[in-house]
């Protein structure tokens, strides 16, 4: 029997966590394509619309298009197959306040899907909502804002590139030889500490 949206809820934020959330690692990749990988593939060709509809359920259909997508696939395109879903279903509950229904920190990823977009109007969005929307968390704000500023320089990700089959430029990879996502993360960290 396929799972239902509370289901991938308790397993999401209940038994793994914020601690486990962006930890990655082959066993909770595994886990999640033992338990998921039925549920995104009905999900990918568009078998779970009825999810978005309300907090709960677009949050689960969240979890599992934009978060799941990434450990059940990591380092293949079919890790962002599903951004695109993810995207519309976050637009839609941003724009019907559903996010404000789900307390922090999960409220974070009805957002998650605009900082995971490559589009520089869909990266201001995403500062524009962690900032306001998770005042409680200022790191979710910094790493969104270092997600716009690699999208400002290279319009893409570089870190995606290999997965994605594009050829990276000697710009892309001296970036990701400087340390990639964490030292922009570091550089914006900080230029804040000191006022910058």
């Amino acid at each position: 029997m396929m799972s239902d949206p509370v289901t991938v809820l308790d397993f999401w934020l209940g038994e793994v966590g914020p601690e486990g959330w962006y930890a990655g690692g082959e066993v909770l990749d595994r886990e999640c394509r033992m338990q998921f990988l039925e549920l995104w593939q009905a999900a990918h060709d568009g078998g779970l619309e009825h999810w978005i509809d309300g907090a709960a359920g677009t949050l689960a259909y969240l979890v599992i298009c934009d978060q799941l997508a990434r450990n059940m696939h990591r380092g293949s395109a079919l890790a962002f197959a599903t951004d695109a879903r993810a995207l519309a279903a976050a637009k839609r509950a941003v724009e019907a306040g559903w996010d404000m229904a789900a307390p922090e920190p999960e409220r974070q990823f009805f957002y998650m899907p605009f900082e995971h977009s490559e589009t520089p109007e869909d990266q201001a969005q995403a500062v524009r909502l962690l900032t306001e929307r998770m005042p409680s968390d200022p790191e979710m704000a910094l790493h969104a804002r270092a997600h716009q500023a690699i999208i400002a320089r290279f319009g893409r990700f570089p870190f995606r590139n290999a997965a994605l089959g594009r050829a990276t430029t000697p710009a892309e990879a001296d970036f990701m030889a400087q340390g990639g996502y964490m030292a922009e993360v570091n550089r914006l960290r900080a230029s804040h500490a000191s006022g910058a």
